[in-house]
């Protein structure tokens, strides 16, 4: 059995239920592996690491919502009703259905668990941003106009390095076959990027698009995560960027 390092993943990486590693992917909940160079067959078709490893979530564990969701209450933090609610939300159940296969015995009751959910969801972010705040208090810098507060960790050269040359596999000025998922590596990834823009140089978004299209073809979600960490600016119609000072 596999035990989750929960402090160092992110949550687009538990939500997806995997993370790439150096030269593959690997699942969270069982530690199965697909090589990233590799290609492989099932059911008469041929499949990447990355589609491999979606095909395991779903089958091995039917999601990456039910692997979570089964783990030591201990880790989770969720109570014996809880855990059932989540899973008939997710279900898509409604109120009167829940009543009906559940131990509650009223719909305000059920919409009173929902309620209290959500609230937990919103409490949940307020307490990750204090304890990254506190951890770090010098290292964690939040750029002026930060949409999205991230792990902004102090990163040792070496092992920058590591994560460029893991990423950049056809030299430093060439693209990424992904973009990690994993806060500390895209961050890493993103102030490399930037060194193929010029400070003080206002861009047009097709330049921009361009530029970032030989970092790798999902040059949109690079452009908004660029903003979104506070690298880059816009104007209010997005015609125009430009690095922050």
């Amino acid at each position: 059995m596999v035990v989750l390092d929960i402090q160092n993943i992110s949550i687009d990486t538990l939500v997806n239920g995997y993370e790439l590693q150096e030269d593959h992917y690997e699942c969270l909940f069982c530690g199965a592996s697909f090589g990233l160079h590799e290609v492989f067959p099932h059911e008469g078709r041929l499949f990447t690491a990355e589609g491999m490893m979606k095909l395991h979530i779903r089958q091995i564990h039917k999601s990456s919502f039910h692997a979570l969701l089964s783990l030591d209450k201990k880790v989770t933090g969720l109570s014996d009703v809880q855990i059932e609610m989540l899973q008939y939300f997710f279900e898509g159940k409604s109120d009167q259905e829940i009543v009906e296969k559940s131990s509650l015995t009223s719909v305000s009751t059920v919409r009173q668990h929902r309620f209290k959910l959500r609230e937990k969801e919103k409490q949940a972010k307020i307490f990750i941003a204090l304890m990254q705040l506190m951890k770090n208090p010098e290292h964690y810098t939040i750029h002026k106009g930060a949409k999205q507060v991230d792990e902004r960790y102090s990163i040792e050269q070496q092992e920058r390095e590591k994560v460029l040359t893991t990423y950049f596999r056809n030299g430093l000025d060439g693209g990424i076959e992904i973009i990690p998922s994993k806060e500390k590596k895209k961050l890493i990834i993103l102030q490399h990027i930037l060194k193929r823009f010029e400070e003080g140089k206002h861009y047009h978004e097709k330049e921009v698009n361009e530029i970032l299209k030989t970092v790798n073809a999902d040059f949109v979600s690079l452009r908004r995560h660029l903003i979104e960490y506070g690298f880059m600016e816009r104007n209010n119609d997005g015609s125009e960027y430009w690095l922050k000072q």
